[in-house]
């Protein structure tokens, strides 16, 4: 097991975990779990955000109540599939600003290349949650977190429903200071570099860019 890596077995996000598994789930029933998941896994995630106090007057009375006290909170996007991931974690923090990084896969080598990148200003001043539904060969999940770093990010953790036992020591060899959080360590990958069991291609999952 690595260290940095924390799998979250909530009965829901496991539940819904399965139906996304399902090759018979329509891509409107798997966009609407990836996003309830999402909200699950930035809940867990963000457990440990700073907390402090603010008074303020209710119907009733004045008090002194908890309220987020700390960084600003950034979501991270891998394009395009983290998109998914994006619009749930974003339902519980919609005060948060948006990151989005583009890559793809070079299928020979199976290497990230960067198409696109844009982030909200002071990045190094917020806690940033990069958000990518499958931590496979590790490839692009790694990239998106150095890319980050380069501009000054350094708060940072990584959510992913699925991550392959390779992927997942791969990461925390290359960024031992990021902790994942991931609703499934599944089995292994495939010679394609796909996770299995798995669920398939998320992107093309989401937005039916293949038949399934």
């Amino acid at each position: 097991m690595v260290d940095t890596l924390t799998i979250i077995n909530h009965p829901l996000i496991q539940d819904k975990l399965t139906r996304m598994r399902d090759v018979n789930t329509p891509p409107p029933i798997f966009r609407g779990l990836m996003r309830q998941v999402g909200a699950l896994l930035a809940y867990e995630a963000m457990r440990d955000l700073p907390v402090g106090e603010r008074s303020i007057e209710t119907p009733l009375e004045t008090g002194v109540f908890p309220c987020l006290d700390g960084p600003n909170i950034c979501l991270a996007s891998v394009l395009r599939a983290g998109n998914g991931l994006l619009d749930g974690a974003l339902d519980i923090a919609p005060e948060a600003q948006v990151a989005h990084l583009g890559f793809y896969r070079d299928e020979e080598t199976l290497r990230p290349v960067e198409y696109y990148f844009n982030r909200p200003p002071n990045i190094e001043a917020r806690c940033v949650f990069v958000v990518d539904p499958m931590l496979a060969t590790g490839h692009s999940a790694i990239a998106a977190v150095e890319k980050l770093k380069q501009v000054g990010a350094q708060q940072m953790s990584f959510l992913c429903l699925l991550a392959s036992p390779e992927g997942a020591q791969a990461f925390a060899k290359a960024h031992p200071d990021v902790r994942i959080y991931t609703a499934s360590l599944d089995r292994q990958l495939s010679d394609k570099g796909y996770i299995l069991p798995g669920l398939g291609d998320a992107g093309d999952r989401l937005y039916g860019t293949i038949d399934i």
